[in-house]
């Protein structure tokens, strides 16, 4: 099973960007994503941006895997 967890683009340098989850920075190539820009979401897997996503999936996508760590932490 593989898993990609949604990063929010804080710079880009060339095909590489600086991308941050949970206060954590990481690296990540953008050479399989087109028109990523800083402020974007984006999959990180295998230190690649797979996909561009919006913010309200990133939310959503965080939210559940917030739940998955506590869940007394469930939304209604």
């Amino acid at each position: 099973m593989c898993l990609s967890i949604p990063v929010r683009i804080i710079e880009i340098e060339g095909d590489t960007a600086r991308v941050s989850a949970g206060g954590t920075v990481f690296t990540a190539g953008l050479q399989l994503v087109q028109d990523a820009k800083p402020g974007d979401y984006v999959l990180l897997h295998a230190g690649f941006a797979i996909q561009k996503i919006t913010d309200e999936e990133a939310s959503e996508i965080l939210s559940l895997l917030d739940e998955m760590e506590d869940p007394d932490k469930k939304q209604e």
